[in-house]
Parts: C-alpha cells; sequence; structure tokens
C-alpha cells in the first residue's frame, strides 16, 4: 500500500497531463504506487510526453486502437471525451472509427461506434415500416 497523500499527488498529476483518469489508475495509486509509475513512464514516452505526432493526431489513434481491440466502453469514451475538448469533431472521431471496419470488421467498429453515439448524442433515423427482430 501506497502512502495515500503521494498516491492522490500522483493521480491528480495524471489527470492533469491526460485529461482522464482510469479506474485502474486510481486502485493501482493505492495498491501498487511503483507499478502504476513504472506503467505511466511508458504512456508518457509513448502518448503524453510532445514528440512528432501532436495531441489529437494520437488520440484519433488511440480511439482507433482501442476500437479494435474492443476496449473497455469507459476507456473509449474517455480519449473521444479528450478529443472533443482538443477541437477535434464529432465527425473526424467518427472517420478515425471507421477506420476499423477493413482491418477489424463490423463488430470491432459496431463496439466503438455504440461508444461514440453515446459520447456524442447521435441520433438515429427509426424506419416507418415495420421491422422484425431488435438488433437490426
Amino acid at each position: 500500500m501506497s502512502d495515500s497523500s503521494e498516491a492522490l499527488a500522483y493521480v491528480n498529476e495524471m489527470a492533469r497531463s491526460r485529461g482522464y483518469v482510469l479506474p485502474y489508475h486510481k486502485l493501482m495509486a493505492e495498491a501498487d504506487l511503483e507499478v502504476l509509475k513504472a506503467a505511466n513512464g511508458l504512456v508518457s514516452a509513448a502518448y503524453t510526453k510532445q514528440r512528432k505526432l501532436d495531441k489529437t493526431t494520437k488520440e484519433l489513434i488511440f480511439i482507433t486502437s482501442l476500437t479494435v481491440l474492443r476496449a473497455a466502453p469507459g476507456h473509449i469514451a474517455g480519449h473521444i471525451r479528450v478529443a472533443l475538448d482538443l477541437g477535434v469533431s464529432a465527425e473526424e472521431i467518427l472517420e478515425a472509427i471507421e477506420i476499423a471496419l477493413p482491418e477489424a470488421g463490423v463488430v470491432a467498429f459496431q463496439h466503438g461506434f455504440e461508444v461514440w453515439a453515446d459520447v456524442v448524442g447521435a441520433a438515429g433515423i427509426e424506419p416507418t415500416v415495420e421491422v422484425h427482430g431488435s438488433d437490426r
């Protein structure tokens, strides 16, 4: 177990630098801060540290890769919200999710699409003819 004040300070810094904190970050900060710091160091080098790719590009890549992996909806939603906060349009985010279609297939795409639709409040069109079945 870690010193709670040190763990809280670390989680606060993660939230500031990333724009989000995942549930496992909160738990690991208290359970094993040393390992969280090590894992976050890798994320920092590849993601949060400014290198050649800008933040918006990295967020779109993250959203696409998390969609392909069918990550937890909250994880995908967190990156969608960060991208929106960075000024990426809902349409640009959808286009990034659509990249999953040819390589990962419809199921992976639908997973990311449903998260996107929820986050951006997308509304669909209801057919005016009778439809049989609840999943189509």
